[in-house]
């Protein structure tokens, strides 16, 4: 691989967006690729926006990830998809969960929830939908919507499970391991 690749990582805070991309990056230097990563919280405390962007190939110059430029963006939230759509390439594959979590100025009235899955299918053929929510809790942790998603994401690398499960191992703490294990098996069945 000479091209450098770009992920998106999008959600909101308390969701796992940050253990999402330290999972994704341990597996990609397994394989032994350059990763880089830039983490942007916002007010992530306060539910804000979460945005991770990891650029991996032979070698990558820079860990920001150009608009139009996302081979694949990884959303954790409907909305945040929709926000951040336009850093997609033209031919850049979307995963989203399927979970909304107003923000405040839904919250307190001043704006209106948009159809984001609607808005983003009809702007993109390569969107794909999934109810991680509902796979985690199913798998034993709602928590776990994280690895559930890269369970998704990883069918779209192509790169061995037991690497994935691997980096889950090394970077999940170990009262949570065995149900994020649990989830990512589940997301992969």
């Amino acid at each position: 691989m000479s091209e450098t690749k770009n992920i998106l990582i999008v959600g909101v805070g308390g969701q796992g967006t940050i253990l999402a991309s330290r999972i994704l990056s341990v597996v990609l230097q397994k394989i032994g690729l350059d990763v880089k990563v830039s983490e942007i919280h916002g007010m992530a405390q306060r539910g804000g926006s979460v945005v991770t962007q990891v650029r991996y190939g032979q070698e990558v110059a820079s860990p920001i990830i150009p608009e139009g430029q996302a081979d694949i963006i990884l959303a954790f939230e409907k909305l945040e998809a929709l926000r951040w759509l336009p850093y997609l390439k033209e031919n850049g594959t979307i995963l989203i969960n399927d979970q909304r979590i107003d923000p405040m100025p839904i919250i307190i009235g001043t704006a209106v929830y948009p159809d984001a899955l609607a808005i983003v299918r009809n702007q993109r053929e390569n969107a794909i939908i999934v109810d991680a929510l509902k796979i985690a809790q199913n798998a034993g942790n709602s928590k776990a919507v994280n690895v559930v998603l890269l369970g998704f994401l990883s069918r779209h690398l192509n790169i061995q499970q037991n690497l994935w499960l691997e980096a889950i191992g090394e970077t999940v703490p170990a009262k949570f391991l065995e149900a994020n294990l649990k989830a990512f098996a589940a997301a992969m069945s």
